[in-house]
């Protein structure tokens, strides 16, 4: 399988799960302005949309959209239990923090990462985040992950949104819990491996 990630981009939380899993993966690193990888392809060959991440499967088969990219991952590793048991409700509970993490906090970035954005959009995003922020540190007040007791694919990818919120000026310090988390999460071997792969650590 490969990986097209961009450093810190939300191809961070596939690139996790790889490691996560132990499975065998290369990684081509894409450039977001250009659309263009590391080896000088055309990057909107491999995904039409132009983002990241792209999973490229090892029969030439492309999956994008990162929620999907991760559950197809810790499909290939079960004995890592990656996710809950199928069609339990724990297994619901990981599609329903997914989604929320990918249209509620994900997309609430947008207007941050965009330097055409107005000054009142860019107020109105960061009270969307902060709302946002705030029922995710609900969801984890006296849990140590976003489902049961095991980390999860979820995990992964709400700890990218925390790093983004490093990035655009965000006080973690009013949520305790999301301070907690974050740093539990960056403590695992596989999220150290996937921050030094990608030149991300401090």
């Amino acid at each position: 399988m490969k990986l097209y990630y961009t450093p810190g981009a939300c191809s961070l939380s596939p690139h996790i799960a790889l490691l996560e899993a132990g499975l065998a993966f290369t990684t081509e690193q894409v450039d977001l302005r250009t659309r263009t990888t590391a080896s000088g392809a055309d990057y909107t060959t491999v995904n039409p949309r132009g983002y990241v991440p792209a999973l490229e499967l090892d029969n030439g088969v492309v999956l994008t959209e990162g929620p999907a990219i991760v559950q197809y991952i810790a499909a290939q590793a079960p004995a890592r239990q990656l996710v809950p048991a199928p069609h339990s409700i724990e297994h619901y509970r990981l599609l329903e923090r997914l989604n929320f993490i990918a249209t509620e906090i994900h997309k609430g970035f947008g207007p941050l990462f965009n330097p055409a954005s107005s000054e009142p959009a860019r107020q109105m995003a960061r009270a969307h985040l902060d709302q946002r922020f705030g029922q995710a540190a609900r969801l984890l007040d006296g849990h140590d992950y976003l489902v049961g007791e095991r980390f999860s694919v979820a995990d992964g990818y709400l700890f990218v949104m925390l790093t983004w919120a490093d990035s655009v000026h965000i006080d973690l310090a009013k949520w305790p819990a999301l301070q907690a988390f974050k740093a539990r999460i960056a403590a695992r071997p596989a999220v150290q491996q996937a921050l030094a792969d990608e030149a991300l650590l401090q």
